[in-house]
């Protein structure tokens, strides 16, 4: 779409040495032999702790994330916010399992609500529920299971910790964005997210939700979740995603034989995600949301949405860093609110983050191939 096209917009803060590494990057990752090869070693390597710090920091990490911290990250914020491109500072450290880990992390989570409250170029902080608690809870309370003495704990820590995520946001006035994770362990997330909206978002939307549009079940949530908001008063805040374990998805419901809970058919994705923009546009008096797409059609639609209803604030587009740049630096040349998803953390542990990326990436069809289109052609543009 032309809105998207100008490359000497999407790739100026890029020199060439960034263009031949990206380039090289998605080369590798188009060919999915190769692809799986490289992921399969990095998670040999990673599980054998065998010595690969230098060459992730140089490739992926470099490509797909800020730094190793808070501090070791504003160098890239700061470029961004050069084109007038807010930042999402993501730690990105999966696999917690203790619960000192768990603490740990949602200190991390408190100190970039802090830092994004002193800083106008950070509009939001985020942040997963599984980085805060344990995986296995998520799943029992989903279910509908009756949880034993050791999980009722369990799960009074967790909402202890996240009431406390939800009042520093509240404090410091940075709404905080609660990502999805598998369906199976969804139901449990939405309960406490839309708990927390409802007592802190009475007078702005601070806590946003996730809804993730390849559910076939999302439009009717969407629809319920504001129905109760207009009832009880409340904001809506939302990120919508297309979501992030399609596969994953489809596989566990053949093996449990169990109804799909997501579309099998990309079109029907598309179209519950667009239909999800619109919905929440007519209700901009309530609703607040944050669009993570890297589809070029459904930014377009919400670009156009935002224009014929006379609206700006409160509505960001947001894209992964080191991915569609063209999206993200010519919404922003349009005096669009866009953020970029900067993920950050210690090299080792963001591993199995980046290694999920890349599958992620390269189910996608047509994503890669047009991530390199638009490299070749900047470059080509240079020479």
């Amino acid at each position: 779409m032309s809105i998207f096209k100008n490359t000497e917009v999407a790739f100026k803060d890029k020199n060439r040495f960034d263009l031949y590494r990206a380039y090289l990057l998605f080369k590798i990752i188009s060919n999915p032999i190769l692809s799986k090869i490289l992921i399969t070693i990095l998670k040999i390597s990673f599980k054998l702790h065998l010595p690969i710090n230098w060459i992730i920091k140089n490739t992926v990490f470099k490509q797909f994330c800020g730094g190793e911290n808070i501090r070791t990250s504003k160098k890239i914020t700061k470029k961004l916010w050069a084109s007038k491109i807010g930042s999402i500072l993501d730690y990105s450290v999966e696999g917690n399992q203790s619960e000192l880990d768990f603490n740990k992390c949602m200190n991390e989570i408190i100190n970039c609500i802090k830092y994004a409250s002193e800083n106008d170029n950070i509009p939001f902080s985020v942040f997963k529920t599984t980085g805060i608690t344990n995986f296995e809870l998520l799943k029992k309370i989903s279910s509908g299971n009756e949880l034993n003495e050791i999980e009722k704990k369990q799960k009074y820590l967790l909402e202890k910790k996240f009431d406390k995520i939800c009042y520093n946001a509240e404090k410091y006035n940075v709404p905080i964005l609660v990502d999805a994770e598998e369906s199976w362990i969804q139901n449990a997330i939405d309960e406490i997210v839309l708990k927390m909206q409802k007592k802190y978002n009475k007078h702005k939307p601070i806590v946003y939700n996730t809804l993730q549009m390849y559910r076939h079940d999302r439009i009717k949530y969407l629809n319920q979740i504001l129905k109760d908001a207009k009832k009880e008063k409340f904001y809506l805040g939302l990120k919508i995603v297309r979501g992030a374990y399609h596969q994953k998805e489809i596989n566990r419901a053949k093996k449990f034989n169990y109804i799909c809970p997501v579309h099998t058919l990309k079109n029907k994705t598309d179209e519950d995600f667009n239909e999800a923009l619109k919905i929440c546009v007519k209700n901009y008096e309530i609703v607040s949301i944050c669009a993570g797409t890297h589809n070029e059609e459904s930014s377009a639609i919400l670009s156009k949405l935002i224009t014929n209803n006379n609206i700006n604030n409160r509505i960001y587009f947001s894209q992964l860093l080191g991915m569609s740049d063209h999206i993200s630096y010519n919404l922003s040349k349009k005096n669009y609110n866009v953020a970029k998803y900067v993920p950050y953390g210690p090299i080792r542990e963001v591993i199995p983050y980046l290694i999920r990326r890349a599958e992620e990436n390269i189910s996608i069809e047509g994503q890669i191939g047009r991530e390199l289109s638009n490299i070749i052609l900047e470059i080509k543009r240079r020479n």
